[in-house]
């Protein structure tokens, strides 16, 4: 991870190297947490972020789940991710917005703990790596199975969650793959262990249904909807700092 300037944390950029938590925060001990990953690719028009709207939504939704009031307004969270975008000079990047219960008391149950949100950006390429992007991956059915439908909300992208997901991934790169693929306990596809799935068959396009337990993806909503134009889905980046960079 390159490390640039300035992080948004809890409604003030601070330098990179401050934004700390304690060893006691919560969701460090019970994964009680939700987070997004949104890209802003460089334009003629300066950054723009992909549906970021609908990304800070469902983080939104997510908190929700976990019984987590974020403090922050939708607008008050795009502010905070246009403004961390322009003052870290970087053009195209990678944002994380994070929510987690922070420090306070450490029992299991969350309630009374304060909620810390932060938004870090960074330069990040290509998921798998541009090899995979040219060369293709290879994948692996995982002997760990996607989480059910009533054993954590999976709608949330919630940090516990991803537990399962490293899981898959680990074992998939020991045996010298690159990524795994996820079955639900009946035996369907649910998901990758970081990505929504997609099979092309006769120029159709099959994702599997929400049923299977899957993150209900921005991508897979994206190409669910793609008749429709996709600037509908740039965002700009309008604070000073970012249209100086235009």
């Amino acid at each position: 991870m390159q490390e640039l300037e300035k992080i948004w944390m809890n409604g003030e950029l601070v330098d990179w190297a401050d934004a700390k938590v304690h060893v006691g925060t919560h969701g460090l001990h019970y994964g009680s947490g939700v987070f997004e990953g949104i890209r802003a690719y460089e334009t003629p028009k300066g950054s723009a972020v992909f549906r970021l709207t609908d990304h800070l939504q469902r983080l939104q939704n997510s908190a929700r789940l976990l019984n987590m009031d974020l403090g922050y307004s939708l607008t008050e969270l795009r502010s905070a991710c246009m403004d961390l975008i322009g003052a870290n000079g970087v053009r195209e990047c990678y944002l994380r917005p994070i929510a987690f219960f922070g420090y306070g008391e450490l029992g299991v149950s969350a309630t009374g703990n304060p909620v810390d949100v932060v938004v870090m950006s960074w330069p990040w390429g290509t998921y798998l790596g541009a090899e995979g992007m040219e060369k293709g991956i290879r994948a692996k059915i995982s002997s760990w199975t996607r989480i059910g439908p009533n054993v954590i909300p999976h709608v949330a992208k919630a940090t516990g969650i991803y537990l399962n997901s490293m899981l898959a991934v680990m074992e998939a790169q020991r045996g010298g793959y690159d990524e795994a693929i996820l079955l639900t306990d009946e035996g369907y596809i649910a998901d990758g262990s970081g990505e929504n799935l997609f099979l092309v068959k006769d120029g159709t396009i099959y994702t599997p249904d929400l049923s299977a337990s899957i993150l209900p993806g921005i991508n897979l909503d994206t190409v669910r909807g793609q008749s429709e134009r996709w600037s509908h889905w740039l965002e700009y980046a309008t604070s000073e700092p970012a249209r100086a960079q235009a």
